[in-house]
């Protein structure tokens, strides 16, 4: 037993220590700022996105993912604190996950790209849940009629019917209370629209009236999409996602105008990509494969997870490295 036990621990160290190479080179290497593939938030605009010198973000082994803690590391969301919740402990906070974690984590950074410090404690544990299994994939919600933080988040049913999405409600951010209301299978995105609430999961659109009910399934936009990042403006939806099955799984983007027709006939317009596997830390130099649904057990030639961030003028777009081997983030630079 101490045996298996001690082989897995260093097989885990070797695989990251082959991952972060590069990232141990980043001084060196990432302040070219690289400048990656076009993607476009304004109509009309051909626009770039552009790594972190900094990245990354969160990683295996910084202060507070020690060991097992941050063997899996994927899915950000990340939110800037609104003025109304007191003495937070910084001015931006990112929830993330493990894929097989019990609880949701938290970090939370005074800028957009960091540092980010792991609050240790963590914000949702599943026994506070109606989940059983684990819980990941939060979305953050600010809610600012109410002074509320909503997040969405997905487990195993008790009734063992799948994976499900759960909603938790926090008025600081980091102290939540979770709902057992099951509201559509997993991996919302969601965003409210005039007067009602929908979530993007796993390229379908799902509908509720409030957020907080049973949500309705609407048109299927991206068969093939694992996890997505909404952001919208006016009418138009910026979709960001990655699919399950690509070699390498990437980054790619979409529009959807919302005022086209029914909700249930909305359409994804071009397709762009936004960012694929380029840095070391972003696992270039592991052979790419085609990618599959799940739990990524070692470093990938693979990014995923997108989430979005706008912080007043700035678009910042969060993503998973390696597979789910950590968070690096990168700023949107529109064109003139």
């Amino acid at each position: 037993m101490i045996n298996r036990v001690f082989c897995k621990q260093t097989l885990f160290l070797v695989l990251s220590l082959i991952m972060f190479q590069g990232y141990a080179q980043k001084e060196g290497q990432d302040k070219s700022k690289i400048v990656v593939s076009t993607s476009s938030l304004e109509k009309d605009s051909e626009s770039v996105f552009v790594r972190s010198e900094n990245n990354l973000m969160i990683y295996p082994e910084m202060d507070g993912l020690e060991g097992r803690l941050g063997e899996n590391i994927n899915g950000p969301s990340v939110i800037k604190v609104p003025d109304w919740i007191e003495n937070p402990l910084g001015k931006y906070y990112m929830y993330f996950a493990h894929h097989h974690g019990k609880f949701i984590r938290l970090a939370y950074a005074n800028s957009p790209v960091g540092p980010w410090t792991v609050y240790k404690l963590g914000v949702l544990h599943i026994d506070k849940t109606a989940a059983i299994g684990h819980i990941a994939s939060p979305d953050i919600i600010i809610d600012e009629e109410t002074k509320t933080i909503r997040m969405y988040f997905h487990g195993y049913n008790r009734n063992k019917e799948g994976q499900k999405t759960f909603f938790s409600t926090s008025k600081n951010g980091i102290d939540f209370k979770a709902s057992d209301i099951i509201l559509g299978p997993s991996y919302f995105r969601v965003f409210k629209y005039k007067s009602e609430y929908y979530a993007l999961v796993k390229g379908a659109f799902y509908r509720s009236k409030d957020g907080m009910q049973p949500f309705e399934k609407g048109a299927l936009i991206l068969p093939k999409a694992r996890h997505t990042a909404v952001s919208l403006k006016k009418d138009k939806l910026a979709v960001f996602y990655s699919q399950k099955g690509d070699a390498p799984e990437r980054i790619l983007s979409c529009d959807v105008d919302l005022s086209e027709g029914s909700w249930k006939s909305w359409k994804a317009n071009e397709v762009k990509e936004v960012l694929k596997p380029e840095m070391d830390y972003e696992g270039v130099n592991v052979p790419i494969e085609k990618s599959v649904k799940g739990f990524s057990r070692k470093p990938l030639h693979e990014l995923r997870d997108p989430a979005i961030l706008n912080d007043n003028k700035d678009v910042y777009l969060y993503y998973s490295v390696s597979g789910e081997f950590g968070i690096g983030v990168a700023k949107l630079l529109k064109s003139n």
